[in-house]
């Protein structure tokens, strides 16, 4: 089972970018898939989560309204819209997937069974 994290880089403030997160091994159909990210020197922090049926999405506050999170089943991919990066938007950013996440774990990392590595997003102010 593995989750693989892309898409990061380098970009501007105020510019985007999109990370993919692709699941292999098995489906995950049936879980909750969440971005969390880490910046040098801070824990683990959550960013965001889509539920099985990509019906309901949920954001930190601190990204709400310029992240957008969303999920491809038949490709068992999430995706991670980032727009209007700020400089406090560089962090390592990993997937995650949680098979028992309700609404009030889903933010929790120690919910979450399955790690993808990181993929790095740097904004430059």
């Amino acid at each position: 089972v593995q989750l693989q994290a892309s898409g990061g880089g380098v970009v501007q403030a105020g510019g985007s970018l999109s990370l993919h997160c692709v699941a292999s091994g098995r489906s995950f159909n049936g879980y909750t898939m969440g971005w969390f990210r880490q910046a040098p020197g801070k824990e683990r922090e959550f960013v965001a989560a889509i539920r099985w049926n990509g019906a309901h999405t949920y954001y930190a506050d601190s990204v709400k309204g310029r992240f957008t999170i969303t999920r491809d089943s038949a490709k068992n991919t999430v995706y991670l819209q980032m727009n209007n990066l700020k400089p406090e938007d560089t962090a390592d950013y990993t997937c995650a997937a949680c098979g028992t996440c309700i609404l009030s774990t889903l933010r929790n990392i120690r919910h979450y069974g399955y790690w993808g590595q990181g993929t790095l997003v740097t904004v430059s102010s």
